[in-house]
């Protein structure tokens, strides 16, 4: 089966004095609707003077990153940050003078009236050469302390999850900006055309916790083009839907009308010079790869039995929290450049005593397989790992089982790719409530993370509407040195 699209000639677009005006008046609509709502969808990629360099600005320590992240935020006190005087103070109310005198409660404990500490009810103990204090939740991740950094001086400015989270991933609190995973698509590409250079795993079992919705503008690419988006792949089913051909249809018929619907693109794209629907033709031939790609990626029947001793038999179970870190190294030994893991559930205003200690559990030996599995295949030098939410939790308790958002501290850590292991980086107060040694913003964060893959976050970015951003936005953000080998 052919197709030739000159037997289309009625169908040749040419630039009428009328066609032109009607063009002229719809990117008019669209520059008003963009104005309008204060985004820049309809911008061009406008790589500023030195911004784009095949490879990366310099030779980065990481080639990939894995992002495990913990939807919902993460309680610091009860997982990484030891504060062991707490005790004393438990059901007593906060301190004024911790507090300080521009506290203002938000979130869920708005209404409250006192403030009482809740101190940790798990036990910490020292892990490792570097003596890391660990909580007893996690007990396989303790055996990683000496290869991953602990960052306790997080902090964000952001204190409900999307906008949290939307910072975390793309550097702004309001959707149309790109995130991490598209920035490293359009900068880096992937080294395997046929997966994609960025993917995004959603972990759904157990349902533990308060499980907080995930749109797809938190791994969307925002003014960049949309090839560069995250592709999620469903736990259940086809991985992605509308991949496989329909019953009944030769792959060889399916390719030939793949090639008609891309020459009409083709034909569009020289007419108009619509960048989108270049990016069109680019997604429709990925897919027509990934008929081939995903079913390979996705078919687990060549791990050894060594793989299901390491993450356990759970990691049999499509989407659980093993499964998608199993997935996330066969992503990385495939060349995908960034796999971002979500786990919800952490979002824990009530409920903590039953549900924390399950959240562990569902992700913990998981954490701990995957890193040890990268270092048994030499990848763990090269793979950048990144743990950690949106932000952390409340030293004072909700409703007297569960802990209300907290912007001011929380705990993230980085491990791979450059990183130094068996390192704390910055400190909280006695009562994890604020900062007091090296802040950390998420902007910083990036940086590093950029840094690490051979990025300059100061001239990684693009020219939007005469301002030049990237992913540390505007602001001034700083690699964060310490954290690197």
């Amino acid at each position: 089966m052919s197709f030739d699209p000159d037997t289309l000639s009625q169908m040749q677009w040419q630039t009428s004095r009328r066609s032109f005006l009607s063009l002229g008046t719809q990117v008019l609509g669209a520059a008003a609707l963009g104005s309008l709502f204060g985004q820049e969808a309809f911008a061009a990629e406008a790589p500023i003077p030195g911004a784009a360099v095949p490879g990366g600005h310099f030779k980065g320590s990481a080639k990939r990153v894995i992002s495990l992240f913990m939807s919902g935020g993460p309680p610091q006190m009860d997982l990484w940050d030891y504060k062991p005087g707490l005790a004393a103070f438990n059901g007593k109310d906060l301190p004024p003078s911790v507090l300080g005198k521009d506290f203002q409660p938000t979130g869920m404990t708005a209404g409250q009236s006192s403030f009482p500490v809740r101190a940790s009810p798990w036990k910490f103990q020292q892990h490792g050469q570097c003596g890391r204090w660990v909580s007893e939740l996690l007990p396989h991740t303790a055996k990683l302390v000496d290869d991953i950094a602990v960052i306790k001086s997080m902090r964000t400015d952001a204190i409900n999850h999307e906008p949290a989270i939307l910072l975390a991933n793309t550097g702004a609190m309001f959707a149309g900006r790109p995130c991490l995973g598209s920035w490293l698509s359009y900068g880096l590409g992937s080294s395997n055309q046929n997966l994609p250079a960025f993917v995004v795993l959603m972990s759904t079992t157990p349902h533990i916790g308060n499980m907080q919705v995930l749109t797809s503008r938190l791994w969307g690419s925002g003014f960049l083009s949309s090839k560069h988006a995250g592709v999620m792949l469903r736990p259940s089913g086809s991985p992605v839907l509308f991949l496989n051909d329909p019953k009944g249809l030769p792959r060889d018929q399916r390719r030939a009308m793949l090639d008609g619907v891309q020459a009409l693109n083709q034909r569009s794209a020289s007419a108009y010079g619509d960048p989108e629907t270049t990016a069109r033709i680019a997604q429709s031939e990925m897919a027509f790869r990934m008929q081939t790609s995903i079913p390979e990626l996705s078919d687990l029947s060549d791990e050894p039995a060594s793989t299901w001793a390491l993450y356990g038999d759970e990691a049999k179970i499509p989407g659980s929290f093993p499964f998608n870190c199993l997935m996330a190294r066969r992503m990385a030994e495939r060349g995908v450049r960034m796999t971002q893991v979500y786990r919800r559930g952490w979002d824990l205003h009530g409920g903590l005593t039953g549900d924390l200690p399950k959240l562990c559990a569902a992700t913990d030996r998981a954490t701990w397989a995957l890193i040890t599995d990268l270092k048994q295949r030499g990848m763990f030098t090269d793979t950048l790992v990144t743990w950690g939410g949106e932000f952390g939790r409340t030293v004072y308790s909700q409703g007297g089982d569960g802990r209300d958002h907290h912007a001011k501290c929380y705990t993230s850590w980085m491990a791979g790719g450059g990183i130094k292991g068996g390192i704390e980086y910055g400190s909280t107060d006695d009562f994890s409530f604020r900062v007091t040694d090296k802040p950390v913003e998420v902007r910083d964060y990036n940086a590093t993370i950029l840094h690490t893959l051979g990025l300059d976050h100061k001239k990684f970015k693009v020219r939007v509407t005469g301002v030049d951003l990237g992913l540390t936005g505007v602001q001034e953000s700083k690699v964060i040195k310490d954290l690197l080998i």
